[in-house]
């Protein structure tokens, strides 16, 4: 079982992205901050006073069914206040967006891996070194590694999100906006 407790997202004004996640994931609002995933995981907005200055280095991917169903995802959430952004993709199956709060996230082309676990197909990292961040996430969370390559890194959770690793040439140049909330007592003393 993983250890992950909640997704956490910081922005300036959490209160719109509450809403629009919770529409867009078609997910009910867990107290006045929190998108209920399942019954024991949430994806949780929290108040910065910092505002977002660069592409987050987490984000978001969501999952589709199929071309239909991705192309409702996208429709559906320009009509909540998304909009498309280039991050530097490139021609790929999936689109890139931004919600009110700037912050991005995929809509997913359909693939087999990701079916039957609901909206959200993964949280991903950008990582310098995705097999050593994969292999130290592994351990505190006490999700199996796997998919492993140069390139990228994959923890697998069942009938949850995945916590995928995708290699990235630039460091880390602010705090990170989204977190994974693991249970206390998987963080080693």
């Amino acid at each position: 079982m993983s250890r992950i407790r909640e997704v956490l997202v910081e922005s300036t004004d959490p209160a719109p992205l509450v809403a629009f996640w919770s529409q867009l994931l078609q997910s009910p609002v867990a107290g006045d901050d929190a998108v209920r995933l399942d019954d024991r995981m949430c994806l949780r907005f929290a108040t910065t006073d910092v505002p977002k200055q660069v592409k987050n280095r987490l984000h978001l991917d969501l999952a589709t069914t199929s071309a239909d169903h991705q192309s409702d995802v996208v429709r559906t959430a320009r009509a909540l206040g998304a909009a498309s952004v280039d991050v530097g993709q490139g021609d790929v199956p999936w689109v890139v967006m931004a919600d009110p709060g700037g912050n991005e996230f995929c809509v997913l082309e359909p693939r087999e891996e990701y079916r039957d676990i609901g909206p959200l197909a993964a949280v991903v990292f950008d990582a310098r070194d995705p097999r050593a961040q994969a292999r130290f996430w592994s351990e505190l969370t006490g999700l199996p590694v796997s998919r492993e390559h140069p390139e990228y890194a994959s923890l697998r959770q069942e009938s949850r999100f995945w916590v995928e690793f995708v290699r990235v040439d630039e460091p880390k140049a602010v705090r990170n906006r989204l977190h994974l909330v693991v249970d206390a007592d998987a963080v080693p003393v």
